[in-house]
């Protein structure tokens, strides 16, 4: 039995499971900035077909590492006060290296660079973690959750059937809506 046991197994061993999901968050991240060379680059920025069950599975995870690219966000912007503009390697680097604004920058941004390192672990790609944590983390900012969404296809899947959906990232494609004007009540006069 499977009491209080979360979560589907989706005929899969722990590890396939989990380098399955770490490879689809990875393509939905990576889809929002696609590379236009690219072979089987998405028609439509920022989403992903997969099966139902795999998307109800995948929000979870994607939307626990926007959150690790929002707690970011406050740290960089502390550490921004503390940071030098110099070039690495030149004098004026080298100074603010040896000085107390130095040891400023490096505890203000050391929370930063842990929740990337976490993010890293995760993904394990470095290009998804620069897109995460450079234009989801910012683009989410004011947003207290639920990043993506889930849209059942009316398609099924060749082969086994399967349920198909597209998860995508809220706000960039959203249609908006229209209000309908009221229809006019016509007053019926009784003579």
């Amino acid at each position: 039995m499977r009491h209080r046991k979360s979560g589907r197994k989706l005929n899969r061993n722990q590890s396939h499971r989990t380098s399955m999901f770490r490879n689809m968050a990875t393509s939905l991240i990576c889809a929002v900035k696609p590379d236009a060379t690219a072979p089987n680059t998405p028609k439509v920025a920022g989403r992903i077909i997969t099966t139902v069950e795999k998307a109800k599975e995948l929000r979870p995870v994607v939307e626990k590492l926007i959150t690790l690219g929002k707690k970011a966000l406050k740290h960089q912007e502390a550490a921004v006060q503390f940071a030098t503009s110099a070039a690495r390697g030149s004098a004026e680097w080298t100074e603010w290296r040896n000085s107390d604004r130095w040891q400023q920058w490096s505890t203000a941004i050391a929370p930063a660079v842990n929740l990337r390192r976490r993010a890293f672990a995760a993904l394990r790609s470095k290009e998804a973690v620069n897109i995460l944590f450079s234009e989801l983390a910012p683009r989410f900012r004011e947003r207290e959750g639920g990043y993506t969404r889930i849209v059942r296809l009316a398609e099924f899947r060749l082969g086994d059937a399967g349920r198909k959906a597209l998860i995508e990232f809220v706000g960039q494609n959203d249609r908006k809506k229209s209000r309908r004007a009221a229809p006019a009540v016509k007053s019926i006069a009784t003579t």
